[in-house]
């Protein structure tokens, strides 16, 4: 457990500029204690405690605004960043250093039996207020934009833009930006290769 919260403790380092010390994530990153407690919870379950893991994941919830389920399969270095209405589901399967931003859901539909939620592979960011629904696979090293609803398999090294999100991949390399915002959308970029036809046309008149 010491190794997973190392993990975890790194990955937000890393990857956030506001934090200043180790001591200060520990201690007052909504993000940070939800997973840990989640890892408790976790445990908790695996050993035959249902009641306990689910109290402590509610307690994690009152306290943070972030709800995970502590049947879901979460891998090192998660970083929640803020975090206020993340809600991560019983079946929902995280891979190694991915980013989620505040307002995310990891849901299902309703309509499956089993296994509802997504998989997310490794290093994959969700954008702030995306919904990914239903139990589909989420590629390596994919990103999710900022208010995006997926409800389809996107592949590793792509991102998916959009309601419903569209998928563009990005020269089949993974992105080394967490920016969840400036992304291509294929809709505008098939629009501005019609108009400069249509331009080229007009001007052959």
């Amino acid at each position: 457990m010491f190794e997973e919260l190392k993990a975890d403790l790194d990955s937000i380092m890393e990857r956030d500029p506001a934090a200043r010390s180790r001591l200060e994530v520990y201690f007052l990153y909504s993000g940070f204690k939800a997973v840990r407690s989640y890892r408790r919870a976790h445990r908790l379950l695996e050993k035959g405690h249902p009641f306990l893991a689910r109290w402590i994941s509610q307690r994690a919830r009152h306290k943070t605004g972030i709800e995970i389920h502590p049947g879901a399969k979460i891998g090192k270095g998660l970083f929640i960043d803020h975090g206020m209405g993340v809600v991560i589901g019983e079946t929902t399967e995280i891979g190694d250093n991915c980013t989620l931003y505040q307002g995310v859901t990891l849901g299902g539909t309703g309509k499956d039996k089993g296994k509802r939620h997504p998989t997310l592979g490794n290093n994959v960011l969700v954008g702030a207020g995306a919904k990914v629904l239903g139990p589909m696979k989420i590629g390596d090293n994919a990103r999710i934009a900022a208010g995006a609803v997926v409800l389809e398999e996107v592949p590793a090294n792509a991102t998916a833009v959009g309601v419903p999100a569209r998928i563009v991949r990005i020269n089949g390399v993974r992105p080394d930006s967490l920016d969840q915002i400036h992304v291509t959308d294929p809709v505008e970029q098939d629009l501005e290769r019609i108009h400069e036809r249509l331009d080229a046309l007009e001007a052959k008149k």
